[in-house]
């Protein structure tokens, strides 16, 4: 009797064991769970405080807890490679078609699924294999001095090398990934030979040697330094409405001018995001970039980073609707991006610094 009543309790106490172990399993996995659907890694090289806005919004609205990670495109792309599978990134930000054409190309993103990006994200502004989509678009246009250039005197890029702007033009350097994809997008349209003879030209035209950023080339036409210059257009829209005063007075002076009207149209480049290759919380990295093109964040971003709107029917600011509208070039994002490395070796032969 003894012996069945000691089996017996011995069975209910490993009945018990095996309960409460089978409800702390549950509760690990449910824990993980919560845990990977409360936070999303975002490697991004913007950094605007328009973006930080966004992200609280995004957290306010899904509970998800977005992490931030900051450096240059190509910091953060090394960084992905090294760490590799124990990445603990979600989603990679750039603000350049090339570097989301690199990261691509290392095999650093993943192909995704969403009904919401293939609805309202163009074709023409996302990776042909859905791993990298456009969160917005600025034209590269040429600024004017409006004091001493008159409007009707400009047409192309490629006039930015006849001899009459010798001295005259101001624009970045040549690591500048903003200057190599317009290189990029230039060997595409006319060949290698031409593109090279071009940068040539503009060397031989440059009113100093490429120094500073965009707002930078700006600055140097209203101190005198030079009357044109390459620049995006976020740039100027966000030194028309600076807090600094030197800044508004320097954009004040130049007028904008869209390039390559009657032929192949003004040069464009995006910033854009992927879903990272081993993304530890997938499913919040496409939400999140859902988010970004949702027409809440793509309002945002126009109106206070003055960028253009990827999603069709959001509206443009006012500045840029003074500014008018525009024939965009249509080379492809991933074709400035196969040409990143031609484009570089023809700055290398034009001895553009």
């Amino acid at each position: 009797m003894k012996i069945r009543q000691i089996f017996a309790w011995s069975m209910a106490l490993l009945a018990l064991m095996t309960a409460c172990n089978t409800a702390t399993d549950k509760n690990t996995d449910s824990d993980s769970t919560a845990t990977a659907e409360a936070v999303v890694n975002v490697y991004t090289h913007r950094h605007y405080d328009v973006d930080k806005q966004l992200f609280k919004k995004f957290e306010e609205q899904t509970g998800i807890k977005v992490n931030v990670v900051e450096a240059g495109a190509d910091e953060l792309i090394n960084k992905l490679e090294t760490e590799g599978k124990n990445s603990p990134a979600d989603v990679l930000i750039t603000v350049d078609a090339g570097r989301l054409y690199r990261a691509k190309e290392k095999g650093l993103l993943q192909a995704v699924s969403s009904e919401y990006l293939e609805k309202n994200v163009p074709k023409t502004f996302k990776d042909s294999d859905n791993q990298w989509f456009a969160l917005t678009y600025r034209a590269r246009v040429i600024v004017y001095d409006k004091e001493k250039v008159d409007p009707k005197t400009l047409s192309t890029y490629e006039a930015l090398a006849n001899p009459e702007w010798k001295g005259k033009v101001l624009i970045r350097s040549s690591d500048n990934i903003y200057n190599q994809s317009l290189l990029a997008s230039m060997i595409s349209s006319v060949g290698t030979e031409k593109a090279t003879e071009w940068a040539k030209g503009v060397v031989a035209n440059m009113a100093r040697a490429p120094k500073g950023n965009d707002r930078d080339q700006v600055k140097a036409i209203a101190a005198g330094e030079g009357v044109l210059a390459v620049v995006n257009t976020y740039y100027l829209g966000g030194m028309l409405n600076s807090e600094v005063e030197e800044e508004r007075k320097a954009a004040e002076k130049v007028g904008i001018f869209f390039p390559n009207q009657n032929g192949r149209g003004t040069h464009i480049n995006i910033s854009g995001a992927g879903v990272t290759k081993y993304a530890p919380n997938r499913d919040n990295a496409l939400k999140f970039i859902e988010f970004l093109l949702s027409d809440e964040a793509q309002e945002v971003f126009a109106q206070a980073n003055y960028e253009y709107p990827i999603k069709p029917g959001v509206e443009k600011a006012e500045l840029l609707k003074t500014w008018g509208d525009f024939k965009a070039d249509t080379t492809s994002f991933e074709e400035m991006g196969k040409r990143n490395k031609e484009a570089v070796m023809v700055f290398d032969a034009a001895q553009w610094k």
